[in-house]
């Protein structure tokens, strides 16, 4: 009979633990109100809290959903020497491209000011980026054209002249065009082309900004450097990439595993603000994503160029996980 009224006494005794804790915890009621609800004193509500807690029936954890990003931002700063690393988590039934350019744009906001000059490169991870940017009143800003325009049309491409315009159009300042194609027909006349007034200074302006914006394109194993170089590429100059070590290419210049810049006969070619320079600028943010980036984007880390990014959460932990 003992045994069975001490079992009785524990088990009321428990109910009223859960019954006190929940009340506290959950149900947000103060001790003096839970006094008056089950009879006992604030002192004896105070102990059995307490006793709950001791007990393990209250488990109290301290936490956010978003903790682990921030442990993947630390983690991308140390291992890659970056002054700034942002994860976005992308929700179920959410694009990356959304996530991570709402987080990009937020970060720009953030860092930017009304007499900002922001270079940009081109490519749909600047697109989505420039889509989510909020509104500002940043009239002394200029957005400014750091690579010759792609000229296909394809709104899909993101191409660097209609990404500035727009970009200026959300930050209420104005831009800076390049009139010219990224890939000229022969190194002589992309010389050439190099030394006319507008191209200079808008290159010279480039290297000399606050921000610069830059999407990664990732190279495959025929030789292809994706949709950006596209228009440009002949089975010679794929055949050039296919044998050459390289992996990725931001503005037109392409790199290999190690970060290291590889000369190919279409950087002569080439119409865009020189990789070096980018040292010059304030903050240099990649913004990139996706399994099959992983390769592009170790590499241009590994550069020493890039001191920021934007990625999502499955491409950061790829990239930490990369060898």
């Amino acid at each position: 009979m003992c045994a069975a009224g001490n079992v009785a006494a524990d088990r009321a005794r428990i109910e009223l633990l859960i019954r006190v804790a929940r009340m506290y915890y959950l149900e947000d009621q103060s001790q003096d109100a839970i006094a008056r609800t089950v009879g006992f004193s604030r002192p004896t509500v105070s102990r059995l809290l307490a006793e709950a807690r001791f007990g393990g029936i209250v488990q109290i954890s301290v936490g956010h959903p978003a903790q682990e990003s921030l442990a993947e931002e630390k983690r991308l700063r140390d291992v890659f020497g970056l002054d700034l690393a942002v994860v976005a988590e992308v929700a179920d039934g959410v694009r990356p491209a959304d996530a991570v350019g709402r987080l990009a744009a937020t970060t720009v906001a953030e860092r930017g000011g009304d007499s900002s000059m922001i270079a940009l490169s081109n490519g749909t991870s600047l697109g989505a980026l420039v889509r989510a940017m909020p509104r500002q009143r940043w009239t002394y800003s200029c957005v400014i054209q750091m690579v010759g325009s792609i000229g296909t049309g394809d709104p899909t491409l993101a191409d660097s002249p209609d990404l500035c315009r727009r970009l200026a159009e959300r930050l209420g300042g104005t831009f800076r065009p390049m009139p010219v194609p990224l890939v000229l027909g022969s190194a002589q006349v992309a010389q050439s082309m190099r030394h006319e007034e507008i191209v200079l200074t808008t290159l010279e302006l480039a290297a000399r900004s606050d921000i610069a914006l830059l999407g990664v394109g990732a190279v495959n194993r025929r030789g292809h450097s994706g949709a950006i170089l596209s228009p440009f590429m002949t089975p010679e100059l794929e055949a050039e990439i296919r044998r050459s070590p390289a992996v990725a290419h931001i503005c037109g210049h392409h790199f290999d595993a190690r970060g290291r810049h590889v000369q190919t006969s279409l950087c002569e070619r080439t119409i865009a603000m020189e990789p070096q320079r980018l040292s010059g600028v304030g903050l240099v943010m990649v913004v990139a994503w996706g399994v099959e980036k992983v390769p592009a984007i170790h590499a241009v880390l590994k550069a020493g160029l890039i001191r920021a990014l934007a990625t999502d959460q499955e491409t950061a932990r790829l990239l930490l996980d990369y060898e």
